[in-house]
């Protein structure tokens, strides 16, 4: 895959990254995904509508619930393929652009509907915790 995207991504001037799917057990790529946020210089906020916190971040129901302007947010999902589409539904509605779907959480509804309301998406394999481009406020 083209670098490209994934270079769009982390271009964001707010550098605002949600985590849809974030979980709070260590073992799941919920929680080493927004760790990977946290520990290469990123804002976070994990979105999951059963927690509260998850490695001591608050966290929020869904994407309408982000602090601030939900539309300054870039986004990665962690979640079963069958939520996905709704997932980015809620962002297309919140004027989320930009979203990462990590592996083996895209289907074929999923991506057509990305495609027909002009989401960017990163899809089909990549994930951030091999491809993410570290921030310059980064923790050596």
């Amino acid at each position: 895959m083209s670098a490209s995207p994934i270079n769009e991504f982390f271009s964001s001037p707010t550098q605002k990254f949600a985590v849809v799917g974030a979980s709070s057990n260590r073992t799941k790529f919920g929680n080493k995904v927004l760790r990977w946020y946290v520990d290469n210089g990123y804002t976070a906020v994990p979105v999951n509508p059963k927690e509260k916190t998850i490695e001591s971040l608050t966290c929020v129901q869904d994407l309408s619930s982000l602090p601030g302007n939900p539309s300054e947010y870039n986004v990665s999902i962690i979640t079963p393929p069958a939520v996905t589409k709704s997932v980015l539904e809620a962002a297309h509605k919140n004027g989320i652009k930009r979203v990462w779907l990590q592996p083996d959480v895209d289907s074929a509804e999923a991506l057509a509907y990305a495609k027909e309301v002009g989401l960017q998406i990163i899809a089909g394999g990549p994930c951030v915790l091999v491809h993410g481009i570290p921030s310059s406020r980064a923790k050596l």
